[in-house]
């Protein structure tokens, strides 16, 4: 943790005072640190500079609860930060600013027309009024700032009656937005003041910050189109190569340089952090490079972390550009849990001094009372009264009770898109015996572990410890305001972990194209893309080429492939999400006898499967996955009679995995 003193004395002698790890710093370290940072760079310092506070997010698109328990706590934290530093202050955002989900539906309650902020209900308009009452300035674009399409992207960044819309752009050189009926009337043009282009769609922007001219430049994953619902935007590069993105950028970069701007920082939404370390060295005349999509949580070695929580690497990061000028690269982690804080001095051709890094002052702030008090931070009244009127709509959604579990649902990120988990199995069973309502005949199920957003239950270190080996996991807990008592599973909870709400659809697939299907979701271990499973099991070999990993499949007691060898078997009823079907992550699944579950009379494969759904849970559409598992759960385990009990092997090492063996 750190505190803004007069002096550097008294600076140093407060940092050290709720400072959450075990180094202690005195002015020496402070030093050394600032040498070891100029040393990487041979520029001198001008004493001509400019010092800028750049305060950021990103990818607010995880948990409900956390989201809700931490912005409020973090507009404070902006406030105090902010007048610290009033003319020197620079607030983004790199995208996913929210995520579709029972937090996204909540601002739609009829409730929210005298909520301030948003005012005419509507779908994530919360989330965006959030970011309006904090002054965030601009955003990149997200992945999950389109998955509910182009209509609804429209409907968050325009106003509309009462609704005033994004405050800010939205910024990305590498989406054309031309063609798209949705959005192209919010395209305008680029390199104008952020604060003339509220409500609106560019490549870059300009913020005028203490009479300095900053260019802000957005970027977007190139594998969008793959991952979420870009409707008629045309994603470059077509090839999705980080070269040829980089050059994409650039063109706006150039632009920007050419109209006399020298301070650049990109606020990139790459989906890894590993892209943006790329970028930093193809670029030219890029200073600071904001990151998003990863949920990457860097921090300095005297950041106060929130528990359980660890630094993958250093705040900032620092590269060498490909003018040969140092770059910074920060990231924090998602959900509001941390804001970013980057102050730094530019000299008079606009480069960065390295050496005005201060580790006592840069860094993450995690969203904690602490933190507001020690930035003196004021709550945001807006800010506060919105998050109220969303949990009252939340409660209510916690008061319908669908099913119940003796023990933690696995949702966590970093295992459903690596391994099988139970809330992977749960929801692939769910699916599936929900489609055999429709048609017997379906024999497998298979989503992508991306498709899961959250856990359901919750988990926490023991007292007094702090080891990860430590950490016990929990069912979800009681909430007695809405008569949730332990272990039940509300429609919140289902709604949060599958938030994104796909429709189901059934295709017949060949065995080759069962194990094509199946190889295409074990080729990115860690990505979205990563398969779950239902009435199917397999075997493979993560070190062996993609497209040749699957060594062992099976379909029931038949046997798919054997020791990697196709066998003349199938083809196989599957049901699918619709997403994947559409191509979504890039899987390979054919049309064939194709029938979505959702009754949608746009669609040629849509049916009506109304008179063969159970009818016993109501709030989600008939034929969609959050329906199936809230009908499953009625079925199957509707309450502590008869939980669902399978233990995860994260919170059990005696459980073990039955479905996906990797070798």
């Amino acid at each position: 943790m750190r505190y803004l003193n007069s002096t550097k004395a008294g600076l140093v002698f407060l940092a050290l005072g709720l400072t959450a790890c075990t180094d202690t710093a005195d002015e020496s370290d402070v030093n050394a640190l600032r040498d070891d940072l100029n040393n990487l760079s041979d520029q001198v310092k001008n004493e001509e500079t400019f010092e800028l506070q750049l305060l950021h997010l990103a990818d607010m698109d995880g948990s409900n609860v956390d989201a809700l328990a931490n912005v409020g706590n973090i507009a404070a934290i902006v406030n105090g930060l902010r007048n610290q530093h009033p003319e020197k202050t620079l607030f983004v955002s790199s995208g996913d600013n929210y995520i579709p989900g029972s937090r996204y539906t909540a601002s739609s309650d009829d409730s929210f027309s005298t909520v301030t902020g948003v005012a005419t209900p509507g779908d994530g308009r919360a989330d965006i009024a959030f970011l309006n009452a904090m002054g965030l300035e601009a955003s990149a674009v997200g992945n999950h700032d389109l998955d509910s399409g182009t209509s609804a992207f429209l409907g968050l960044i325009a106003a509309d009656g009462n609704w005033s819309g994004a405050q800010f752009p939205y910024l990305s050189a590498n989406l054309d937005f031309s063609a798209d009926t949705n959005v192209s009337g919010l395209e305008v043009s680029n390199g104008q003041e952020a604060s003339a282009m509220l409500n609106s769609l560019a490549a870059y922007a300009v913020v005028t910050v203490d009479g300095e001219q900053i260019g802000l430049v957005g970027a977007s994953t190139p594998t969008l189109e793959n991952i979420t619902s870009t409707g008629d935007i045309n994603v470059l590069p077509a090839n999705d190569s980080i070269t040829d993105l980089a050059a994409e950028i650039q063109v706006s970069v150039d632009e920007l340089t050419d109209s006399g701007v020298d301070k650049i920082i990109l606020l990139a939404h790459m989906q890894q952090l590993a892209v943006e370390k790329q970028l930093a060295a193809l670029l030219s005349d890029v200073d600071i490079i904001v990151g998003g999509g990863s949920n990457t949580l860097l921090a300095d070695y005297n950041d106060r972390l929130l528990p359980g929580d660890d630094a993958a690497d250093s705040y900032p990061l620092i590269y060498n550009s490909a003018s040969n000028e140092p770059v910074v690269l920060v990231n924090v982690d998602g959900d509001y849990k941390y804001l970013g804080r980057l102050m730094v001095e530019f000299d008079a051709a606009g480069r960065i001094i390295l050496s005005s890094i201060n580790p006592l002052v840069s860094g993450v702030y995690s969203a904690e009372d602490e933190t507001v008090s020690a930035v003196n931070g004021s709550a945001n009244t807006t800010v506060d009264n919105i998050v109220k009127a969303v949990n009252d709509v939340l409660v209510a959604q916690e008061s319908n009770i669908l099913g119940n579990t003796s023990v933690y649902l696995n949702g966590q990120r970093s295992s459903v898109r690596s391994e099988e988990t139970n809330l992977g199995n749960l929801t692939a069973d769910a699916n599936l015996w929900y489609a055999r309502q429709y048609d017997a005949n379906v024999e497998i199920s298979l989503k992508n572990g991306g498709g899961i957003r959250a856990d359901i239950g919750s988990f926490a270190f023991p007292p007094g410890s702090t080891d990860v080996e430590d950490i016990e996991y929990f069912p979800p807990e009681s909430f007695p305001a809405a008569g949730k008592e332990t272990g039940d599973i509300s429609q919140f909870d289902i709604q949060s972990a599958l938030a994104f709400n796909n429709g189901l659809a059934l295709v017949d697939v060949s065995a080759a194209e069962l194990k094509a299907i199946v190889e295409h979701g074990v080729s990115d271990i860690g990505g979205g893309r990563f398969a779950q499973v239902g009435g199917l099991s397999f075997t493979y070999d993560p070190s062996a080429d993609v497209g040749n990993r699957v060594t062992d499949l099976s379909v029931g007691g038949t046997v798919v492939v054997n020791s990697g060898v196709l066998q003349s078997v199938g083809p196989f009823r599957m049901v699918t999400l619709g997403f994947l079907a559409d191509g979504g992550d890039g899987y390979p699944i054919p049309a064939t006898n194709r029938e979505d579950l959702v009754l949608d009379a746009s669609v040629s494969t849509s049916v009506d499967m109304s008179a063969d759904d159970p009818g016993q849970a109501s709030f989600a559409e008939t034929g969609s996955e959050q329906d199936a598992l809230a009908e499953y759960l009625k079925q199957f385990h509707p309450d502590d009679s008869a939980s669902f009990n399978n233990v995860d092997t994260i919170a059990d090492e005696s459980a073990t995995d039955t479905r996906i063996s990797a070798l």
